[in-house]
């Protein structure tokens, strides 16, 4: 990327307690992408499709997340992981959420319990987008932000999905999309021709499409019920 969109800045200190997240959430609910990149200094790409990752970065940079490339949540003091939602013209989720990348090898040697996927839904802010394909980039806005922490119903069903597809994708080393109720695996990477290099459980080297764990628009639109954007 351009130095341009991402300039070498000092970032916001992370915050000291949820209040003090949820606080910095209100106070930038209502504003445009272009405000907050205004307030950071960073140029809005003229759209998202060769900077897919742009806008969650100036979403951290805005409310202090610290986490950077760490195997931990956003917020590490916090445990809180930050998620986009991006809202259609009706305000509804515009696209499945990802989660974390599947590792087909790992899978077989975790549980439910202390498995990455549950570590990074455990507390989540969700941050409704505005991304109707009309409106520019620049000009669309943040919603009120959601603290939200599986409710036991949910976390029952998300286990249920993971073991499911984690079973299936030990046995056969692949699943498809149309499994599971709230969670799916789906494949990550842009094309077909993209292969990760991993070592078998026989010792050898497997190539495997990437993958990433997924929520469906139906559970995120189920965290999101009576809630609007902005």
């Amino acid at each position: 990327m351009s130095d341009d969109i991402y300039p070498n800045l000092n970032p916001v200190s992370p915050p000291a307690s949820e209040a003090e997240l949820m606080l910095r959430c209100q106070q930038i609910a209502g504003k445009t992408v272009g405000q907050l990149a205004q307030q950071c200094q960073l140029t809005v790409p003229a759209d998202l499709r060769r900077h897919k990752g742009w806008l969650g970065n100036l979403l951290e940079r805005v409310l202090g997340a610290d986490a950077g490339n760490q195997a931990e949540p956003d917020f590490i003091a916090l445990g809180i992981e930050l998620k986009t939602i991006p809202l259609n013209s009706r305000g509804e989720p515009k696209e499945s959420t990802y989660v974390c990348t599947v590792s087909p090898r790992g899978a077989a040697e975790t549980h439910w319990q202390n498995c990455w996927l549950r570590r990074k839904l455990s507390k989540v802010l969700w941050l409704p987008i505005e991304a109707d394909n009309s409106i520019p980039l620049e000009e669309r806005y943040v919603g009120q932000a959601i603290l939200w922490q599986p409710s036991e119903q949910q976390e029952t069903v998300l286990r249920q999905d993971w073991e499911e597809l984690m079973e299936i994708m030990i046995a056969e080393g692949a699943v498809t999309a149309k499994l599971g109720r709230y969670l799916q695996i789906r494949p990550k990477a842009a094309h077909s021709r993209i292969t990760n290099r991993q070592i078998g459980h026989d010792g050898e080297v497997e190539l495997h499409h990437p993958c990433g764990f997924y929520l469906r628009t139906s559970f995120t639109q189920q965290i999101l019920s009576g809630k609007a954007c902005c």
